[in-house]
This record gives structure tokens, sequence and C-alpha cells, in this order.
């Protein structure tokens, strides 16, 4: 575990070195989690660096990590192995919830120049789609995902966003919350729905479509 939180500048030095030993080593691999929404233009942080590897590539990927001098190791979770650049951590993923790690990804990512290095770059809307699936009741912090929407919702399909993550409860209150903010370009349910309307779309109150002779009494 690392003694402290890194700084931006550990994270951006950690990436040039690990994208460089994969990029050498011919492993496959897309800039994934919040660094890849920083390369997109939005927001920087401080948390760690997440790629995402084909299940195939997760030892190779590690061991070419490992030769660079980037210590690996291999944590109970089976959907991940990690590698620690000094305090920075590195996440190797290749089961990501809610996404698969096929040449699809690799497609739709497409390629940035990121501190001076030509990588594949993951969408917004796959970042986000992973962050939110995750979610759960003892982890929820839909702060930094609102600062993620706020700084590039002209990048994220909305509307794809909000299919892909429906299942989810938490996925919902982050849409409550964007919505609200008016960043998904949807107004929020108290304005699509004004006055509280049954199901059927008239007014629970409401009785001018209640057959002739019907009361509005029980």
């Amino acid at each position: 575990m690392a003694a402290r939180e890194p700084t931006f500048e550990e994270i951006q030095a950690a990436l040039k070195r690990s994208s460089a030993a994969l990029k050498a080593a011919e492993v496959e691999f897309v800039l994934a989690g919040g660094v890849a929404c920083w390369a997109r233009g939005g927001p920087s942080t401080t948390h760690d660096i997440d790629y995402m590897v084909r299940p195939r590539d997760a030892e190779a990927a590690l061991a070419a990590l490992d030769a660079a001098g980037i210590r690996g190791e291999h944590p109970p979770e089976e959907w991940l192995v990690k590698a620690w650049d000094g305090d920075v951590l590195i996440d190797l993923i290749f089961a990501p919830i809610g996404l698969v790690v096929d040449d699809d990804l690799f497609e739709r990512s497409g390629t940035l120049d990121v501190l001076g290095v030509s990588i594949h770059v993951m969408r917004i809307e796959d970042v986000l789609t992973a962050k939110l699936l995750a979610m759960h009741e003892h982890y929820l912090d839909l702060e930094p995902l609102i600062e993620i929407a706020r700084s590039v919702r002209e990048q994220i399909d909305w509307p794809a966003l909000r299919v892909r993550t429906g299942q989810s409860p938490y996925a919902r209150a982050f849409f409550t919350i964007a919505d609200g903010l008016g960043l998904s370009g949807e107004a929020p349910d108290s304005e699509r729905h004004p006055g509280g309307l049954a199901p059927e779309g008239r007014r629970a109150n409401d009785t001018s479509s209640a057959p002739s002779g019907a009361s509005s009494s029980p």
C-alpha cells in the first residue's frame, strides 16, 4: 500500500515509464480510468493509473513492468493485477465490470498522443460505464464522476451511457444529479413529470379520462 498519495506530476512520470515499457514489450493496452479522462480534457487525478489489457496479456504486461523496475503483484481480486512505480499504483485490468477487453474496445478507444507517447485512450462513456457499474453500497463516491461529466460532457453519449448502466441504482443516482445540474441534456424528473404524473401519463387525481359517470371518490 502506498505510504502517501502521489502528486499528479508523479502520476505523469509513472504513466510515461509504464506505457513505454508496455509498448516496448509489444503488449497492447488501453489507458482507462481517471487518467484517460484527463487525457481527453477532464480533470487531473492523484489516484492511480488504470490500463485495460486482454486477459491473455495480463501476465505479459506485469512482466514487462517488472522488467522496467515497476514492482508487480498479484492481489486476491481475480479481475486485475497490480504494479507499483514508487508511490504510484498501476492497475492492469482484464475483466472490468460492464466491459469486455477485446478488439472492439481497442478499435473504439482510438489513439491519442499522451505525454509524447501514442496510446489507446478509453472513451469517456466507457470509463463512466465501468466506474458506475463498479459502485456498491460500501463504495459510493459520485463526486469525481460528476466532476468528470461536468468537464467533458460534450464527449459523452448520454443516452447510451444511461442504457448501459440502467440496472444499477447507483448509476440512476448519478443521472439524477447529472440531469439536475443540466449536464446530460435531459430535464430532471421533476420537470419531465410536473405535479407528479401517474404511470399512465396523467395526474394521479385527474379524472378527465375516466369513463362517463365515474366518480373521483373511492
